[in-house]
């Protein structure tokens, strides 16, 4: 967080080099999504102590299974940096945020809030809300049973928060406070009571943001004025 000040520059962000990007986007996806993978990693751990029939065993087990999942948020991270360096190449200046970036991006909050009402959404929380059945029914053994079961989980993890992390893309992914934002609903979501209607609730909320963004972005708390900050290439740390 302290590195990390001051490097907001909004919707636009620029996401700097690939190695820049990797290191900042795994510790962010260790940071918002490992909370709310909590239960899920708990009760594999317990499967497996049960399983392996000892500790060291079983914690080897479970780091595997939380590589396998952090894995999968990798390769979202390394499409979502894909698409961006491809429109950034296409764009010709139109995605400026005083053209028409402030509706790419109300667009991109409103789509994610829709997306929170369809049925695929509805599945992959299904799947994240129930640690234990996942874990009794998939199981595999041996040493790379515990990384697929950890792939095929961060699987229905992007299927469920795909839409939530495009927010954060959108309003600027180095901001802190679309992070922390972000990672509560997440969380709420998946281990909260009645995470299903709190989904709903965020749908709304989102497509209510996004409208308001395209329509009024200068009125928007916590948005940062992509015109009014420096890139974020000018604000990489150099130092510890």
């Amino acid at each position: 967080m302290q590195r990390m000040r001051g490097m907001d520059t909004g919707p636009g962000t620029d996401l700097g080099g690939l190695g820049w990007f990797l290191g900042v986007w795994v510790t962010m996806m260790a940071a918002m999504m490992l909370p709310s993978a909590l239960p899920m990693v708990l009760v594999f751990s317990r499967v497996s102590g049960g399983r392996a029939g000892s500790a060291n065993a079983s914690r080897l087990s479970t780091w595997r299974f939380v590589a396998g999942y952090l894995a999968i948020w990798t390769g979202y991270g390394l499409l979502a940096y894909g698409i961006y360096r491809a429109a950034v190449a296409g764009a010709s200046g139109w995605l400026a945020w005083d053209r028409f970036g402030a509706y790419v991006a109300g667009g991109a909050v409103t789509a994610a809030g829709l997306y929170e009402l369809t049925p695929l959404k509805e599945i992959c929380l299904r799947h994240c809300r129930g640690p234990i059945d996942f874990v009794m029914r998939g199981w595999r053994e041996g040493r790379t049973g515990a990384v697929r079961l950890g792939l095929e989980h961060g699987t229905y993890c992007v299927g469920c928060c795909w839409g939530l992390m495009l927010i954060l893309f959108a309003l600027g992914v180095m901001s802190l406070f679309w992070m922390a934002l972000t990672a509560a609903v997440i969380f709420a979501e998946k281990v909260l009571p009645h995470g299903f209607r709190l989904s709903r609730v965020a749908a709304l909320a989102f497509v209510a943001l996004g409208i308001w963004i395209a329509a009024s972005p200068g009125s928007v708390p916590g948005l940062t004025d992509p015109a009014a900050r420096p890139s974020m290439l000018k604000m990489q740390p150099t130092g510890p």
